[in-house]
């Protein structure tokens, strides 16, 4: 819940069966309450930022936890699509993934992602990690309406 009182809409970008469950466990684990919506892809994320088909109803998410290594389209291609938008602009994007290479580094600060976060293989640090961004996101950082 963010300063308000009120739960936010957080959009998990994520193809990864078994991450996307850790990633929900851990939301579950530190008693977050706020709602996560899962997009498998770089298509199906772009369909329910754009309100497109299956997703026509989605709400705008407050935030974005994006994987880099997506099908359809990558994570980076997902990414800049979302910051030059001016409609999606604002959404804070926290880049979530398995690769701490440089150039993926580097590439999503570019791209003007928000936070680079490289995903700890512990689950208990896994849990922490989730905490941490939902505390500094959701708790400390004023999102925009």
């Amino acid at each position: 819940m963010t300063q308000l009182g009120r739960p936010i809409d957080i959009l998990l970008v994520e193809d990864d069966p078994g991450d996307e469950l850790m990633t929900l466990e851990a939301f579950e684990h530190n008693k977050i309450g706020n709602t996560v919506h899962v997009a498998r892809d770089g298509e199906e994320a772009l369909d329910f930022l754009y309100r497109r088909g299956a997703h026509a109803q989605a709400p705008r998410p407050d935030l974005i936890l994006l994987d880099l290594n997506l099908p359809k389209y990558d994570g980076h291609e997902v990414l800049s699509r979302i910051k030059t938008d001016p409609d999606l602009s604002l959404i804070p994007v926290v880049v979530l993934t398995t690769s701490a290479a440089e150039e993926d580094i580097l590439r999503s600060y570019k791209l003007h992602a928000n936070a680079y976060v490289t995903k700890p293989v512990d689950l208990d640090q896994f849990v922490s990690a989730i905490k941490h961004i939902d505390d500094f996101f959701v708790q400390i950082v004023q999102l925009p309406r």
